[in-house]
């Protein structure tokens, strides 16, 4: 064990802090292992600007309310106090004493651990000897220029994604057996990252890990930070990227968290009006304040330095950029220039992601942002908010709604899946299959199908293909690769004993095809927020309900022809456009019967003919199967 080294604020920090630019607080504030004086303890460190008095209490004192006051020090706010009597994995909180004489008991907000609900206290832990291997991904990883590499992520709840049947626990697997589990599938799925949603600790398990009191503790649902630092550096070691969901819109009003912590609004905007979301009950962050700026971005970095994540995502981006973001006139204040822009928290974007991109290269940002407001993705300097990547929404929810159609409507509805591409330059994007849209009554992916059970598996393929050949990095919510009939909930696993089945095996065979191929070829991801990636070939068939399109990169000398048939009529003799006298090659169809298909053939290889077809002098021809999409190399 390293020798203990004496923790403590200095004035420097202090100003650092108030300034809104103390990247490492995290280092300070909260509870930390040092020495004294000769004597091994902790130091405890808390920021309550308005409180009368602070109290550390915890199972070194039998959580007595008297002995330890904390000394506050400096004009910011800050309480200090240093206990030779705490140990690591002793419990504590903080008791504050609010000006008007309440007693508040507060979980520390910078613990890196806490207990296990319902348990509500905070956990003395150490942090600073986590053990790594993960250096060639680490070192490879600042080199990659992320646009141009290949990005397929899978969304996963760990709770729910597989558990151990029968025990009173809920059965949970450990963030150390969830590792062993989850690298050998996504290896096999062919995914680049994964995405860990509810990481952060939250006191509900229906709020999915989105209503956080803990903002620098794992979960202890799963285990100890050690054990969350050994998942990150398997999935490494194995070549798999990690992304956290990250939630810095709003926090819940749990009486032991962020919610008017000293008794006064600390980390939230102190008019309702601002620093409420009327909607989901909970409290919005005050941007405007350093301090809470400060928090924040010392969060997300704090996930990227001690636990070498590769990338967060923002939830709910647009409830931050819009004052009036689910609020009714009367509930929400304009800015100074009189419209619905809430200022400080453009600022907090800026701020935010320039310290993380150019501290670490290689580091993603995404924005789950709903709207359409302008440059997401774009340089600071160009009055852009400089995230790495953004949720394509609108892309989301055409293609659901298409796809939920019959498919005698769907010609009706054609140009919703080619609008995409109409605006896909406007941002760097990464089309989501999320979560959010398998649960609320909204069905899972198979079951917004039309059809019977065959077609439903069928439409889902090639929707899945062309999700894959269309711009933009892709995401898919765990289940839905392999058809799960239900909708997710998370008090349960996945519904696995559906692979005894052929259509879910098919499916879950065909994703992983699908990934294979899109990580074999850089055409599929090395331009993907420009036409010199993407050309359309039949774009307004909305008689037969087809799609074609060619996807390709300068770079790369291999294109591929997409071709897709959106509805359960056979097209014989399908005539398409191409760009060359060539030999195409089949290398996907979905209609083949290990897919769970009806196995209709297509040639291996089509030669072109020179008979004008799509605007173009040559043309390939071949039975189009129902409900199906084939893929070409050239």
């Amino acid at each position: 064990m390293a020798k203990r080294e004496q923790v403590f604020i200095s004035e420097a920090d202090q100003y650092l802090f108030a300034k809104g630019a103390h990247y490492d607080i995290y280092k300070k504030l909260g509870a930390h292992l040092s020495r004294e004086n000769g004597k091994d303890g902790v130091f405890f460190g808390v920021w309550a600007p308005n409180a009368a008095e602070v109290h550390v209490i915890g199972t070194f004192n039998d959580w007595n309310e008297e002995t330890h006051l904390m000394k506050k020090i400096g004009p910011g706010g800050i309480h200090t106090l240093f206990i030779p009597e705490a140990k690591e994995g002793d419990l504590y909180k903080f008791m504050i004493t609010a000006r008007d004489g309440r007693h508040l008991y507060k979980a520390d907000p910078f613990a890196n651990y806490a207990e296990m609900r319902p348990g509500t206290a905070s956990v003395i832990t150490d942090i600073s000897d986590l053990k790594w291997s993960d250096k060639d991904w680490m070192e490879s990883r600042a080199k990659k220029d992320l646009n141009a590499e290949p990005l397929a992520i899978y969304e996963c709840h760990i709770g729910s994604w597989m558990r151990h049947p029968g025990r009173e626990d809920a059965g949970f697997y450990n963030y150390r057996e969830f590792a062993d589990r989850i690298v050998e599938y996504l290896k096999k799925m062919k995914y680049t990252h994964v995405e860990l949603m509810g990481i952060a600790e939250h006191p509900f398990d229906g709020s999915w890990g989105y209503q956080v009191t803990g903002y620098y503790a794992p979960t202890s649902r799963y285990g100890t930070p050690k054990d969350f630092q050994y998942l990150i550096n398997k999935l490494h070691r194995n070549k798999i990227g990690v992304i956290l969901d990250w939630v810095p819109a709003h926090f819940p009003r749990d009486a032991h968290g962020l919610a008017e912590f000293d008794g006064s609004a600390v980390f939230e905007h102190p008019d309702p009006r601002i620093g409420e979301h009327p909607d989901w009950g909970t409290k919005i962050f005050n941007y405007g304040k350093t301090e809470v700026s400060n928090f924040l971005i010392a969060n997300a970095l704090f996930w990227i330095k001690e636990f070498h994540v590769d990338g967060i995502r923002v939830d709910a981006v647009a409830s931050m950029l819009y004052l009036d973001y689910g609020k009714q006139d009367g509930q929400w204040v304009a800015n100074k220039y009189g419209d619905n822009k809430n200022l400080e928290a453009i600022e907090f974007f800026k701020h935010m992601n320039s310290v993380i991109r150019g501290t670490f290269p290689g580091v993603m940002t995404i924005a789950e942002e709903s709207t359409a407001w302008p440059k997401v993705t774009g340089d600071i300097e160009d009055g852009g908010l400089y995230f790495s990547f953004k949720w394509n929404m609108g892309w989301m929810h055409d293609f659901c709604e298409y796809m939920k159609l019959d498919p005698i409507f769907r010609k009706g509805n054609h140009y919703a899946m080619t609008f995409a591409m109409s605006y896909n330059d406007s941002e760097n994007y990464i089309l989501p299959l999320s979560h959010d849209e398998v649960v609320h009554l909204k069905c899972s992916m198979l079951n917004k199908m039309p059809g019977y059970p065959k077609d439903k598996y069928a439409n889902l393929r090639t929707g899945y293909t062309y999700m894959l050949g269309h711009e933009g990095k892709k995401l898919l919510f765990m289940g839905q690769e392999f058809g799960q009939e239900r909708e997710w909930s998370e008090e349960r696993e996945l519904d696995w004993f559906l692979l005894s089945n052929e259509y879910n095996r098919g499916m879950q065979e065909y994703v992983a095809e699908l990934l294979k191929l899109y990580r074999a070829y850089p055409c599929l991801y090395k331009v993907d927020n420009s036409w010199e990636g993407f050309e359309w070939v039949k774009a307004d068939d909305l008689e037969l309900s087809t799609y074609c399109f060619i996807r390709k990169c300068p770079s790369s000398k291999k294109k591929l022809l997409f071709v897709l048939n959106m509805t359960p009529m056979e097209r014989k003799d399908y005539r398409v456009g191409v760009p060359q006298k060539k030999k195409y090659k089949l290398i996907l169809n979905s209609d083949d019967k290990r897919f769970g298909g009806d196995g209709h053939v297509i040639p291996e290889v089509i030669a072109a003919e020179k008979e004008p077809c799509d605007y173009r002098d040559y043309s390939i021809s071949f039975d189009l199967p129902p409900y199906s999409s084939a893929i070409f190399a050239f």
